[in-house]
């Protein structure tokens, strides 16, 4: 198994910046003692987040779903037809029954808001383990 990168690197997407606060600071710097150290990188618009994802050297991306204009779960199923290499992706929906749109989306995973950091924590090292793998 090769070493795991000094970090790993987070995209977060919201229009609110109190939602991509919430994600960082549900996740801290080391959200699993076998992971690396998260670094982030906080975006409020949809055409910056293709464009760092275009770029590349992202671990996971977690999209808001209830971002305006364009929410996450519609701009997780264009970055999954658009976007070649793109990483993992997390959505936020609006509530736990909005788990089927992010299916939809072909988001990797889903939590509801408010954001649970147990929930949200399980959810980015589940998808953080099969990135660095």
């Amino acid at each position: 198994m090769a070493a795991p990168p000094p970090s790993l690197r987070i995209l977060v997407y919201s229009d609110n910046p109190q939602t991509r606060e919430a994600v960082q600071l549900a996740l801290g710097r080391r959200v699993h003692p076998e992971l690396p150290e998260l670094s982030y990188l906080e975006v409020a618009t949809a055409p910056m987040v293709i464009a760092q994802l275009d770029a590349g050297g992202f671990d996971l991306a977690i999209l808001d779903g209830e971002a305006t204009p364009a929410g996450g779960m519609g701009l997780a199923k264009q970055i999954k037809d658009e976007v070649a290499g793109a990483p993992p992706i997390l959505v936020l929906t609006g509530r736990p029954d909005d788990a089927w749109l992010a299916s939809w989306s072909r988001a990797d995973a889903a939590v509801p808001h408010p954001i649970d950091p147990i929930r949200l924590g399980d959810a980015v090292v589940t998808l953080l383990r099969l990135s660095v793998q």
